[in-house]
C-alpha cells in the first residue's frame, strides 16, 4: 500500500472515531444497535432538541455508521454497521482494565 493510501486510510478512520466522540452519539449508536428509532424517539432518549439530534445523526450518517429511511412523515434510523458494537466491547475492556489498574494503585 502506498504512503498516500495509508495516510488516506488513517484519515478515514479518524473521521469515524470523531463521529463517535460524543456521549450523545455513543448513546444513539448503542440504542440503534438494539432497534430502529425515529428522530423523535432519539430526541427523547438523548434529552436534546430535535435540531441538535439531527446534527448528531448527520455526523453519524456522514461517517457511514447509521442510515435513515422515510416512513410516513418520520425518518427512521438504524445502525448501518453493527460491527461497531465490537469496538464498543473493546472500549469496555479498556475501561475495565483502567479501573483495575486504578484500584491496584489505590491499594
Amino acid at each position: 500500500m502506498s504512503n498516500d493510501n495509508t495516510k488516506a486510510r488513517y484519515q478515514a478512520r479518524a473521521r469515524i472515531l470523531k463521529a463517535l466522540a460524543h456521549p450523545s452519539r455513543l448513546l444513539m449508536v448503542d440504542e440503534l444497535s438494539r432497534r430502529e428509532l425515529s428522530v423523535a424517539q432519539l430526541t427523547e432518549l438523548v434529552g436534546a432538541d430535535i435540531s441538535t439530534v439531527s446534527k448528531h445523526l448527520s455526523v453519524l450518517k456522514g461517517a457511514g455508521l447509521v442510515e435513515g429511511h422515510k416512513q410516513g412523515n418520520q425518518v427512521i434510523y438504524r445502525l448501518r454497521t453493527p460491527c461497531v458494537m465490537d469496538f464498543f466491547g473493546c472500549l469496555e475492556d479498556i475501561l475495565q482494565a483502567n479501573l483495575q489498574a486504578h484500584l491496584e494503585v489505590v491499594k
